[in-house]
């Protein structure tokens, strides 16, 4: 039977979710200074995008670089910044809250899922820093949270492919994992084979630096990565 995949693209720049749109992204996940692993994108550039771009956006949810243990205030501009995503028309945010032992925030993070509503909510990679990563998949599926994306573990989305697997494996409604970390259109198709996930995440870092503005280049590699996962689902 033929699997549909799923690609979601991240960027910072109005030019890069263009790019990624019209190389074939499914979603695209808007991101300030992704070169930190992405932050909270302003009011006007989750505006800006949305004027552009008719593909899903999910807006970043992280009011800093650094570690996800938050303070109280900065819990608060989390919730002020999910009320601006959806006053911006955003189709879904990111994010993701620990504790200082590396675990899970269920109950803050469940607040903010309960916020965000109607809108879907991913928990960022934050989960990757989580000591085992089984009990922090059931820990997400507590708080309503609908995805998880993760390296499982590992540098690389490939490196960590029999994790992935593993999480794949255990996952239950609404949670669906989705790889990233790594992945291009050189390894794509085998990250979903190894994984049997059906939804793939890139920034294509390890292809382009992030100061790296030509367009039609981005687009051209999007495109690489959806002709991919378009040859491995009609297989």
């Amino acid at each position: 039977m033929t699997r549909k995949y799923l690609l979601e693209i991240s960027v910072e720049t109005v030019e890069r979710a263009t790019a990624a749109e019209r190389g074939g992204a499914d979603r695209i996940e808007l991101c300030a200074d992704l070169s930190v692993g992405g932050l909270t994108p302003s009011r006007e550039l989750l505006r800006s995008v949305r004027e552009r771009v008719r593909t899903a956006i999910f807006s970043m949810i992280r009011p800093r670089p650094g570690d996800f243990v938050y303070a109280a205030s900065e819990f608060a501009a989390m919730k002020r910044s999910i009320a601006e995503a959806k006053e911006s028309g955003m189709d879904g945010v990111v994010l993701g809250i620990l504790r200082r032992n590396d675990e899970v925030d269920v109950e803050r993070t469940e607040e903010l899922v309960d916020l965000a509503k109607p809108l879907p909510v991913t928990f960022h990679r934050a989960f990757d820093e989580c000591a085992v990563l089984r009990e922090a998949l059931e820990a997400v599926m507590q708080t309503g949270a609908v995805r998880i994306l993760t390296s499982g573990g590992a540098k690389s989305a490939l490196q960590g492919a029999a994790r992935l697997a593993e999480l794949v494996a255990a996952a239950r409604d609404p949670i669906l994992v989705l790889p990233g970390a790594g992945i291009t259109h050189s390894n794509v198709a085998e990250v979903a084979r190894k994984t049997g996930a059906l939804e793939f995440h890139s920034g294509l870092g390890t292809v382009f630096p992030y100061s790296y503005r030509d367009s039609a280049a981005f687009e051209a590699e999007v495109r690489k990565l959806v002709d991919q996962l378009k040859g491995r689902g009609a297989g």
